[in-house]
């Protein structure tokens, strides 16, 4: 019996609040363990108030860190919005047929690492079984070519785009239609309307999960988002800095003026080892924007430090490995766990 097994044996003895276990309710789900033994899980909180819920934690964490062979244990809380608007409500399957879920991968700004996250993101999701697609919606400075190796032009076929498919994915990018070496030099109508025909006159195929990367900042390409193709959820990526932080902060409140929900927020270049002696730094500090997605009450996905082999994944157009893996698999849990993949 594998150790995530155990963990889920032990779950279904802590008792929901609401009735039956935690494990029957689907209250606790997204269960992962590492190789070291670190264990991670995605705990829904709806319907409880706060003593309640830390109740609930307490036991949680008690009964995964009771299990043989477990270090440790890190919970995501997630709960749905009651503030939301009504008509915010998503339907069960997205506004693009043969599309399930779409979840935009967003910043407030540049240079956070997002498209890095957007696509080992859709990578994690893979390996958990989904039917991945990524599109790069970063019309003016498109990165998925490269983080996937992608370097032929897109082909048309019965008049449709198709996508290429890297690791079990399908992908699509601006940058697989136009010259690597234009820029293109566009108005903010032009890139908006882009996105929405990169979404719908594509062949796709059947899909669980479109991932998109957003441009950085809160423009014309995410209020089109927002209003035409009406995506399931949000990730927003910041490093913990206090400069990156204000902008993750608009991109939050730009999501839910729009009545799309925030799924959570991913800590990037959060901490780095020096791999000769072994030293942590934190050259962008450490915890920013976990407390800050406290603060604005939406869950914290994971934290991802500043590492060489996610750096040269991305230049070789591959998929992270090892530690690096388990990290966005923890925060993939998340996201299934939250949008009901």
């Amino acid at each position: 019996m594998s150790l995530k097994d155990k963990v889920a044996i032990a779950l279904a003895a802590v008792a929901d609040p609401a009735g039956g276990d935690v494990i029957a309710s689907g209250r606790a789900a997204g269960i992962v363990v590492k190789d070291d033994g670190q264990a991670g899980l995605v705990l829904a909180i709806d319907g409880l108030d706060r003593t309640a819920a830390e109740r609930l934690q307490a036991a949680v964490e008690v009964a995964v860190k009771r299990v043989p062979g477990i270090t440790a244990a890190r919970i995501i809380l997630t709960a749905d919005r009651t503030s939301a608007p009504a008509s915010a409500a998503r339907p069960a399957e997205s506004t693009v047929p043969g599309i399930r879920k779409l979840v935009a991968v967003a910043s407030g700004k540049g240079g956070v690492g997002k498209s890095t996250v957007a696509a080992n993101l859709a990578f994690a999701l893979a390996r958990a079984g989904q039917a991945v697609g990524l599109l790069d919606a970063d019309i003016h400075g498109p990165s998925v070519p490269t983080l996937l190796g992608i370097t032929g032009r897109a082909r048309i076929e019965n008049d449709r785009l198709q996508p290429e498919t890297r690791f079990g994915i399908k992908a699509l990018s601006m940058g697989m239609m136009t010259d690597p070496n234009k820029a293109i030099v566009w108005r903010g109508p032009m890139a908006s309307s882009a996105l929405v025909q990169m979404v719908e006159q594509c062949d796709w195929g059947a899909l669980d999960v479109l991932v998109i990367d957003l441009p950085p900042g809160t423009g014309d390409v995410q209020l089109t988002l927002a209003q035409k193709l009406k995506p399931d959820g949000a990730v927003i990526v910041s490093t913990p800095q206090d400069l990156a932080l204000i902008d993750a902060r608009r991109a939050v409140a730009m999501f839910n003026d729009v009545g799309v929900r925030v799924l959570g927020v991913v800590e990037n270049m959060a901490g780095y080892c020096c791999p000769a002696c072994g030293h942590v730094s934190d050259p962008f500090g450490r915890g920013g924007a976990e407390a800050e997605a406290a603060t604005m009450g939406v869950p914290f996905l994971g934290r991802i430090p500043l590492q060489m082999a996610v750096r040269a994944a991305a230049d070789a157009g591959q998929p992270v490995s090892g530690d690096s893996a388990a990290i966005f698999d923890e925060i993939a849990a998340g996201v299934i766990a939250t949008t009901g993949l």
